[in-house]
């Protein structure tokens, strides 16, 4: 199975960029669509990006779209999601996932992705 582990979180005010990677051990991540997600204190985990295996497709969800950028590096084993013009509504714990199956319905359901990092903290101040 895949291991994931995330980086690149940090204090940045709004209006600001970060950008964050997911860097996958154990197995290729070519197997794998892989999905980032965010949780805020006291919040359910929220879906914000995922892409296929081959990166040719990507879904955003609504509040993001536009100022975040999902991609892949599947020789490098990375994923990253690129994020500019934060705002403070952004201040979460990301997390990067992965699942080995596709499903349209599905695609935003955090317990169809088998596999998980530990997450990196993102903070935006106004």
């Amino acid at each position: 199975q895949v291991q994931l582990a995330e980086s690149g979180g940090g204090l940045v005010q709004a209006g600001g960029s970060l950008r964050l990677s997911c860097a996958a051990s154990g197995r290729a991540l070519r197997d794998y669509y892989m999905g980032w997600f965010r949780q805020a204190p006291g919040k359910e985990r929220e879906f914000v990006a995922v892409i296929s295996r081959s990166g040719g497709t990507t879904y955003y969800t609504d509040s993001v779209k536009g100022r975040f950028t999902i991609s892949r590096d599947n020789a490098k084993n990375t994923a990253y999601l690129q994020m500019n013009s934060l705002k403070p509504e952004d201040t979460a714990r990301y997390y990067c996932a992965a699942r080995s199956t596709w499903s349209m319905l599905t695609r935003m359901t955090p317990n169809e992705y088998a596999y998980w990092g530990q997450g990196t903290q993102v903070a935006v101040s106004s």
